[in-house]
């Protein structure tokens, strides 16, 4: 399987800007009229067990919020990195340096055996059975019937991460999908199940009734971390949102960011039929580049 650093190099002979190596421009002048220009060149890497577990660990731990301590998150950070073919981290300056975003599959039926995954698919089953709704059909789907082949897809970046480094991830991850098939490799899948974050703006227990409290935290609009999982969710068989399990009223308080509204955060799953998975990844390199 070709490698991200050949890739790499045969991208930027051909000059195109959106893959492995992009821009941010960022301030680090007060003034509106006289900024200077910081570049930041973020580049995408293999998986290295001997770099990326810690950072991968980290991020996961950021992508299962309050629920963090319900799995064994070194398990499943060993099997991400030691997965080194498939899915991608997002770095600055060198491969040596911890991720600011990662990305990869993991195929459920192969390792549900397995102690980090048979937490994870039994936590995401009992969530969208207690859910209920438009999630409904993920713990049949995610039943060891042998009739699903389903890919567990893990991703999160750092919250200010730009969105433009999201696309070639994801492009990424189909080319590397299409070419493990090709190897026989066990990434041939029925489903994809990403597992993402949400969460909705609520009234601070500093400043409401408990009433008042409770109507605007069902009031509340569903708002995304990731701006690319609103356009993912349109290709979706089934997806939503689910309260964490260790839900804790004053996490909200504690992540006002100087705003009158509180941060609620949310588990959030979404389930692409196979075939509708490359279409997916298109409609968020659409939605990255019309909205950058």
């Amino acid at each position: 399987m070709a490698r991200k650093r050949a890739r790499e190099a045969d991208q930027q002979a051909n000059n195109d800007p959106t893959v492995d190596k992009m821009d941010e421009d960022g301030s680090s002048d007060s003034s509106d009229d006289d900024m200077d220009v910081v570049n930041v060149d973020f580049e995408l890497f293999n998986y290295d067990p001997a770099i990326d577990f810690h950072g991968v660990k980290t991020l996961l731990r950021q992508l299962f919020d309050t629920d963090a301590q319900l799995f064994d998150l070194s398990g499943l950070s060993d099997l991400i990195v030691v997965q080194n073919t498939i899915g991608s981290t997002c770095k600055v300056d060198d491969k040596a340096n911890d991720a600011y975003a990662f990305l990869t599959v993991l195929n459920a039926q192969e390792h549900r055996e397995k102690k980090p995954v048979a937490q994870l698919i039994e936590y995401l089953s009992e969530k969208a059975r207690t859910t209920g709704g438009s999630l409904a059909p993920i713990p049949e789907i995610l039943a060891p019937s042998g009739m699903h082949v389903v890919g567990l897809v893990l991703a999160e970046r750092l919250l200010n991460m730009p969105a433009e480094v999201i696309p070639p991830m994801w492009g990424m991850l189909i080319d590397e999908i299409e070419a493990a098939v090709e190897d026989k490799e066990p990434y041939e899948f029925t489903h994809y199940l990403v597992v993402s974050r949400t969460y909705r703006e609520v009234q601070s227990t500093l400043d409401q009734s408990e009433r008042k409290q409770k109507k605007a935290k069902e009031e509340a609009k569903l708002l995304y971390f990731h701006p690319e999982d609103e356009e993912m969710r349109k290709h979706a068989v089934a997806s939503g949102a689910y309260a964490f399990t260790k839900d804790d009223g004053s996490v909200a308080d504690s992540k006002r960011a100087f705003q009158e509204m509180g941060v609620q955060p949310h588990g959030f799953m979404m389930l692409i039929e196979a075939s509708r998975f490359e279409g997916a990844v298109k409609a968020i390199a659409d939605y990255v580049g019309e909205s950058a």
